[in-house]
């Protein structure tokens, strides 16, 4: 065969090569830690929900790596200057996935009928705030306000309020609505499939408003609880994503070469996160305040960030996470705290004497089945004052049930996330008004009226220094009434294969722009 013809049909074999790789659908894996339950993100803050369905949906506005906002269904917005108005225009071109357009009036339903109802950050944040969503006409809306709020803009992505079709979930009880398993969005994927514990396939959206997005072409979730084993799908080519890789696997997954890292402080779900043990004040073994203060001293915060997240994350020395910095109460909640003698005495003092076993209260701990170390770990740390340590570990779905809607547990783990001002994360957690069958909001059904009074105080002002000396005063009456004890702020770290660029590892809608390299 002469050099000439070889070389031609060497460079035949190359085109039809490129030629079938451009006709294979651009997919992408991602590993996700739990089944998220159900995917409507409006009516949970939780992240297994969000991971998933923040693909499918819209915000307002997006933010980009620094918490900046970005145009999103809302292509422009306008704040009055008194801060109590905020007028949107929204994107003429958005549709919903069965072809409907996105209306104002949709954003209107969405807020005040689904949002300031079910999601416990919206709900702990403007539920206050929120006098009327105006509808001025199909695209253009005003958001009228009790007050200027300082947060407004930052709590309108889709992670804080992802907009939901009226046509679609008006009717009916919001959490039996059949489209939580079958969503119909506005976002960059479709909905596909859903087999539960195994994967969630999502479609690019080819209608999608926003021109050349996205890329992928499917979406596809798999369930994996072992951070171990995520990593591993990852090094071996078999997922292509991992949002929140587990500490113990990122300096083995750099020297593989074979993946891009990237730290990031926020993630689907939220950011600014601490990891946070909720009592629940209702158990009249954990109402006194010694038993508790107990628990705080028998804790060893430090071992948490040694030996779970392997110094990526830091000590909790406050209420407020340290990435919010002009709230946050240094020092407030000091790891110094540790002291396993002075629990032994607070035990005594609440008359919980040890048993024959050396036993002096058993509680049981319900939390996310992929929260298993930390459990390890405080009732190791529990036992060795006598405290009996019994974790449930579970689905999402029975986690919020046990936790939220039936308050059956003592004990809780929770991943707090704070988000960028204390106004979208923070108050959920302590505001009176925030204990129900909600979501991930006071799980320890805390009540206290002059913590209620310096987080309206907080936010009735847009003067950051004014809003700082309220919240530095409310931290500093919950770490005396302790209804929860701050563990550790958790860092991400996010990592995809090399093959792949345009990432946004910060953001629910964190494959929009995904491409090959």
């Amino acid at each position: 065969m002469s050099l000439r013809r070889l070389a031609f049909l060497l460079l035949c074999l190359i085109l039809v090569a490129v030629f079938a790789r451009a006709q294979q659908p651009f997919t992408v894996v991602a590993a996700v830690s739990a089944d998220p339950g159900h995917l409507n993100p409006a009516i949970t803050t939780g992240s297994p929900t969000h991971a998933v369905a923040d693909s499918l949906f819209n915000g307002l506005v997006a933010l980009d790596e620094k918490g900046e906002p970005r145009p999103d269904l809302a292509l422009r917005w306008q704040i009055s200057e008194d801060g109590t108005r905020a007028r949107f225009e929204l994107a003429p071109n958005a549709k919903w996935h069965d072809g409907r357009a996105v209306t104002a009036d949709d954003v209107k339903f969405t807020f005040e009928n689904v949002l300031l109802k079910h999601h416990a950050r919206t709900r702990g944040s403007l539920g206050a705030v929120l006098d009327t969503v105006e509808v001025l006409g199909p695209t253009s809306l005003e958001f009228r306000l009790k007050r200027p709020y300082p947060a407004l803009i930052q709590q309108l992505d889709v992670t804080e309020a992802p907009i939901l079709p009226r046509h679609v979930y008006g009717e009916g009880e919001i959490e039996k609505n059949p489209a939580n398993l079958r969503p119909v969005g506005s976002g960059p994927y479709r909905f596909e499939s859903y087999a539960k514990d195994d994967r969630i396939v999502l479609a690019r959206n080819g209608d999608y408003f926003k021109p050349g997005l996205p890329e992928v072409d499917r979406l596809v979730f798999r369930v994996i609880p072992d951070g171990a084993t995520q990593a591993q799908a990852l090094a071996a080519g078999e997922v292509d994503f991992v949002g929140r890789v587990a500490p113990n696997e990122i300096a083995r997954l750099q020297r593989s070469g074979k993946a891009t890292t990237a730290d990031v402080r926020f993630g689907p779900g939220g950011g600014n996160c601490i990891m946070t043990l909720g009592f629940n004040l209702d158990r009249p073994a954990l109402q006194a305040r010694e038993v508790r203060e107990a628990f705080a001293a028998a804790i060893d915060r430090r071992q948490f960030v040694e030996r779970i997240l392997l110094d990526h994350g830091r000590v909790a020395d406050a209420p407020i996470s340290s990435g919010i910095r002009w709230a946050h109460a240094a020092g407030s909640f000091p790891a110094s705290l540790f002291d396993p003698a002075r629990a032994r005495a607070l035990l005594d003092q609440a008359g919980l004497k040890p048993d024959a076993q050396g036993v002096r209260l058993s509680v049981e701990l319900v939390q996310f089945a992929s929260f298993g170390r930390y459990a390890d770990l405080l009732r190791e740390q529990l036992d060795a004052v006598g405290i009996r340590v019994q974790p449930r570990l579970v689905d999402p779905a029975a986690m919020v049930d046990a936790v939220f809607r039936r308050r059956a547990f003592d004990l809780t783990l929770v991943s707090y996330c704070n988000g960028t001002d204390p106004e979208i994360g923070v108050n959920r957690m302590y505001l009176s008004s925030n204990i129900g069958n909600i979501p991930f909001s006071n799980a320890a059904a805390y009540r206290n009226p002059k913590v209620d009074e310096l987080i309206a105080a907080a936010g009735a002002t847009i003067d950051r220094e004014r809003r700082a000396v309220s919240y530095r005063a409310m931290q500093d009456i919950v770490v005396k009434d302790l209804p929860y004890v701050w563990l550790v702020e958790t860092d991400f770290t996010a990592a995809w294969r090399n093959e792949l660029i345009g990432f946004a590892p910060w953001s629910g809608q964190f494959a929009e722009r995904a491409a090959r390299r």
